[in-house]
């Protein structure tokens, strides 16, 4: 279906050519962008001044979605935020690209609502601004420093209730000290001192100039072999190979591997997005939903330093940054091993320009050790079974950090969701006397503590789109007249009825797993169908109740929220981020108090990593880990892997019970 065939016929006289998707969830392209901006500038709403924050499709309801077959009418809509930088005035539009229309045109109240995501631009523009104040230039003499050297890093500025900042964009910005141009300047911070800049009128509002701490003179250039010494020769080349290919398909967006059917997906706030993710039964000779949508929705950096230059430091990586447009172009031997399947990107850069990320997505397969073995003595069996998974993954850079999100799929059925953390810690001086809140991790060098904390939006659909919640206690059971050993112990299962009643801690001294089941299906014991959601239960926002940072992540303070369904809901933390004073998001959808029992629901759960720096981690910091895994728990009629066949690629391994031999 094309737009010059009558389908849309505003659109052909308008003399747009760009077609519909075949699907209304395929990815962005280049040809859709041009054709959004040129929507936009025949609309008037673009100038020399007008910048686009971030262009995502802005997919269909989900009714709409469920109604769709192959071959129906899509109409491409896309939300777009601008920033018009003279003023700072913002806008949130929607634009249908196959229909050529505005369909939505709005001026922000940036006082009440929040900010737009910071862009490039404007963490260019502070470098300038700082290296022309007075004041800064002060500050940094009186440590020795010259202007020329430091480099301005800055950063969101969260929400404080000062006056005269609502309304306006304002970041916070340290500086550290260059001693060359390839120098890592993260080894040198310029502690004791912060300014605050304002981006639309190009000013420093405020310079505090707290203590003066001295700068830390060793290097951390950890690509210099000067610093790092000569790389080591004693690890042997490992190969992965597979002379038949790999085992899944990827056609038009959606991946195919054994039992597995889904649709990928990509926006630069979320990054990668998996869809109508199921599960094909060959006993029941039919596909089986799981997950609906599944995605990493927002994530939050919190700093434990209170000191008058560092207690504002919470970052919303995906909220204020938009991470997923920092998305890296992954390389075979380096991020990705083995034969691998790589999906390009296509976004829209500040000018509405399409950007492609090059190997944007990486997909392929891994053995992973034993899926099943037993030796029986009785029956004289000796098999062994190879798990193995499929790995779809992408990497980020948001300033220090780097952040690779990695999707599991399982043969058993099971899936998984890993967060790699890698990256600099983010540093500042360590005087003398020491710091409370941060961990010396070389002379002089100090690194804060804090958390990187995510939310998982888990749009589930287990066998349908109707679904409920039971949370799974392990129990102690006191001695009586049916326990006389006081041996047993039991679990405990309590339906979460409504979105109050759903909003859990993770407890890992009673190994909580929440079950979400489909009350309206059973399997062939009668049992409800479920999937468990079982979590890690490390820490959650370990800020006070208090702090700002607690009412603007409200979602990182539970490991689990249940909320019914809705189109509009789809940032935990709310549309706007960047300086909204909080209580937007899952806090204020939740006010109602929804039914969440047997209704079409979504799970935000939040896992991630409390991080007390050690000197190990610097100059560049291995792979810390953290996630999640979604199992079947009587989805199944009994284990699917039965039937992964007797060959050396699939790993089958037998034996005459007294000696086994791999084919």
């Amino acid at each position: 279906m094309t737009v010059t065939d009558g389908a849309f016929p505003e659109a052909a006289a308008a003399g747009l050519t760009v077609p519909p998707p075949a699907h209304p969830l395929a990815m962005l392209t280049a040809d859709e962008i041009r054709a959004a901006r040129a929507v936009l500038d025949a609309a008037g709403h673009l100038g020399d001044d007008v910048r686009f924050v971030s262009m995502v499709p802005e997919e269909p309801a989900k009714a709409e979605l469920l109604a769709f077959s192959p071959g129906g009418l899509v109409d491409r809509r896309l939300r777009i935020l601008l920033l018009d930088r003279a003023n700072g005035a913002s806008y949130d539009t929607i634009v249908s690209v196959t229909r050529g229309a505005v369909d939505h045109f709005e001026k922000i109240d940036t006082a009440v609502s929040g900010q737009l995501p910071i862009l490039d631009e404007e963490f260019e523009t502070v470098q300038e601004i700082l290296d022309a104040d007075d004041t800064w230039r002060r500050s940094l003499a009186r440590r020795g420093l010259d202007v020329s050297t430091v480099q301005a890093v800055p950063l969101s500025a969260g929400h404080y209730g000062y006056e005269g900042e609502a309304g306006r964009r304002i970041v916070r910005s340290f500086g550290f000290h260059q001693d060359h141009e390839q120098d890592h300047p993260w080894a040198h911070p310029v502690d004791g001192l912060v300014a605050y800049v304002d981006l639309t009128a190009r000013t420093v509002v405020q310079v505090i100039d707290d203590e003066l701490v001295p700068v830390p003179e060793e290097p951390g250039n950890f690509q210099d072999p000067a610093y790092t010494g000569p790389a080591r020769t004693t690890l042997k080349p490992i190969e992965i190979t597979q002379p038949e290919g790999v085992s899944f398909t990827v056609e038009d967006g959606v991946v195919r591997w054994e039992n597995w059917t889904l649709r990928l997906g990509f926006n630069v706030r979320e990054g990668l997005t998996l869809h109508q993710i199921s599960f094909f039964d060959r006993e029941k000779g039919r596909e089986r939903s799981v997950v609906h949508r599944a995605s990493i929705a927002e994530m939050v950096v919190p700093y434990a330093d209170p000191s008058p230059v560092r207690f504002w430091q919470n970052y919303f990586d995906q909220g204020e940054y938009l991470f997923g447009r920092y998305t890296n172009s992954l390389e075979l031997g380096c991020d990705c091993l083995g034969e691998i399947h790589y999906t390009d990107v296509v976004v829209a850069d500040e000018h509405g320009e399409p950007r492609t990320i090059r190997n944007a997505i990486c997909m392929h397969e891994e053995d992973y050790g034993v899926l099943w073995k037993h030796s029986d003595l009785f029956a004289g069996s000796n098999e062994t079974r190879r798990q193995r998974r499929l790995v779809i993954s992408f990497f980020t850079t948001v300033g220090n950090y780097d952040y690779g999100f990695y999707w599991y799929l399982y043969l058993d059925g099971t899936i998984e969701c890993e967060s790699k953390a890698t990256g600099v810690v983010f540093t500042s001086g360590y005087p003398e006397q020491g710091r409370e809140f941060a961990t010396e991790i070389a002379p002089g060098l100090g690194a804060p503590f804090h958390q990187h904390l995510f939310s998982a939006r888990l749009d589930m659909a287990v066998d349908g789109q109707f679904n409920a919640v039971d949370e799974i206690d392990a129990v102690r059971v006191p001695v009586s007249d049916k326990n006389p050993h006081g041996n047993a112990f039991g679990r405990q299962v309590t339906r979460l009825r409504s979105e109050q009643e759903a909003q859990r801690q993770a407890d890992g001294s009673r190994g909580r797993v929440w079950h979400v089941v489909n009350p309206e299906v059973t399997n062939r014991l009668g049992q409800p169908v479920g999937y468990a959601l079982v979590p890690e239960g490390l820490p959650t926002l370990l800020a006070d109740d208090s702090a700002s940072v607690t009412s603007r992540a409200a979602f990182a303070t539970r490991h689990l929220w249940v909320t019914r369904h809705a189109d509009d809901e789809r940032y935990p933390a709310g549309d706007l981020v960047n300086q909204h004073p909080g209580g937007a998001g899952l806090p204020a959808w939740t006010a109602a108090d929804r039914s969440i029992d047997g209704e079409d629901i979504v799970l935000w759960h939040t896992f991630g990593l409390t991080h007390f720096p050690r000197p190990e981690d610097w100059p560049v910091m291995p792979v810390d880990y953290a996630g999640f895994a979604l199992k079947p728990v009587g989805f199944f009629d009994r284990n699917p892997t039965l039937d992964v066949p007797r060959s050396s690629n699939s790993g089958h391994c037998h034996g005459d019970g007294q000696e086994s031999t791999c084919l």
